[in-house]
């Protein structure tokens, strides 16, 4: 890989992992209102998942996804399907201590699995796979270049939204304020479902 090919892959990386997206939406929401430690679950699963879910597509699941409609359709279904529930679960949270009980918990094995119902994850997955590691003689030692990138990067971006979550923790706890915010973080998981409706 050249230095252009992995600039290019640094600026992909940089604005798909810290734009809005179910990930870092859940990461906030999660540290808001159960602080840090408990955000940190999550934060840890999304780049393992992540990164299964790109082994996964550099195999050759990726190109069978995109081969066979009804498994993408299945996929986005689920994906939409959980990203409600959670929004549903958020915008009722007016407490932190309702907050910190199981029914606002997204713990490690969910955050990895979100991500193989995760339609930005997928499309960044199978744009790394076609555009850094299919076809190429090297695919390997490019997996093993974009992979920790990626990882890294997810891991950091996620960390940075939770770190967000966390220091409004206290502010959030006056008044109705928690209530709206975990509201605003429910709005913001529906439109990302409405977005995958159109994918």
């Amino acid at each position: 890989m050249n230095w252009q090919e992995f600039t290019a892959l640094l600026v992909l990386a940089t604005a798909m992992s810290f734009s809005p997206g179910p990930n870092t939406t859940l990461s906030t929401a999660l540290a808001a209102n159960g602080g840090l430690p408990r955000a940190m679950r999550f934060v840890v699963a999304v780049p393992i998942g992540w990164t299964l879910l790109l082994a996964i597509c550099a195999a050759g699941l990726g190109a069978l996804v995109v081969a066979v409609p009804p498994l993408r359709l299945a996929i986005k279904g689920l994906g939409i399907a959980y990203l409600l529930w959670l929004a549903y679960k958020l915008s009722g949270s007016a407490k932190l201590g309702k907050a910190d009980s199981a029914s606002l918990s997204v713990g490690f094995g969910q955050g990895v699995m979100l991500q193989f119902v995760n339609i930005k994850a997928w499309l960044l997955a199978l744009t790394l796979v076609a555009g850094w590691i299919a076809g190429q003689p090297d695919a390997l030692s490019r997996f093993a270049i974009v992979a920790p990138v990626m990882l890294f990067y997810a891991f950091v971006s996620n960390f940075a939204y939770a770190m967000v979550g966390a220091l409004l923790r206290d502010w959030l706890a006056k008044g109705s304020r928690l209530l709206w915010f975990n509201r605003a973080m429910g709005l913001v998981l529906v439109l990302t479902a409405w977005w995958m409706v159109g994918v």
